[in-house]
Order: structure tokens, then C-alpha cells, then sequence
């Protein structure tokens, strides 16, 4: 079971990626494309072309991790749009983005608050 706690860092590959590709596949996409370590414990989220599917790659010391959720009616309809390759999000943003809503819509509380004094 893979763990998403705030103190991941969570990288979005804005391109659309062939889901053909497993977990050595997506590795080099990681190092190639997005100039990033797959074995840094970043948990790397990817997109298929018709937007009906996401991976997620992470590394957790021992081995990776890939899981898929593919939805049954519809595509996601939020992904993020960018001039680089890769965009951050937050750990409550990415179970927004699993669960098909839009994270900059979810409504939440922000995650730091300045303190007064």
C-alpha cells in the first residue's frame, strides 16, 4: 500500500504518456523527459492520452510501486497545463485529482497559516 502523506513530494508529468510502458518504462521517463530521480521517493503521476487513466510511480526503498486507476465512464477532468514538464501538487490536491475532481476547486483550507505576532 502506498502511503501519500504532506511531506511528499508529488511531481504531475503534464504530457500524456503511452500506458504501455511499465515500471522500467516510466523510470526513463522520469530521468529522460522530466530531469527527475525515480528512485528519490517522489511519487510521480502520470496521464494517458484519452485522459481515462493515471500511474503512479513511486519508490519506497525496496522496490516501486505502479498502480493505475482507470475510470469506467468518462476522463479526468482536470490535468495540469504547463509550460514545463512536470507540476507539484500537494497530497490533498493528488486525492482530488484520483478521486476526478479538480484540486484549485476543492475548497480546502490552506496548508500553512501565518501566525500573528
Amino acid at each position: 500500500m502506498i502511503q501519500i502523506t504532506p511531506q511528499m513530494r508529488i511531481l504531475v508529468a503534464i504530457a500524456p504518456q503511452d500506458f504501455r510502458k511499465g515500471i522500467d518504462g516510466l523510470s526513463g521517463v522520469c530521468r529522460n523527459l522530466l530531469k527527475s530521480d525515480p528512485f528519490s521517493g517522489s511519487l510521480f503521476v502520470f496521464r494517458n492520452k484519452g485522459g481515462t487513466a493515471i500511474k503512479v510511480l513511486v519508490y519506497d526503498g525496496q522496490g516501486f510501486w505502479l498502480c493505475q486507476k482507470r475510470l469506467s465512464k468518462g476522463r479526468f477532468r482536470y490535468w495540469p497545463k504547463g509550460e514545463g514538464s512536470l507540476n507539484p501538487l500537494l497530497a490533498h490536491e493528488l486525492q482530488l485529482l484520483i478521486w476526478n475532481g479538480s484540486p484549485g476547486a476543492g475548497g480546502v483550507a490552506p496548508m500553512w497559516k501565518k501566525v500573528c505576532g
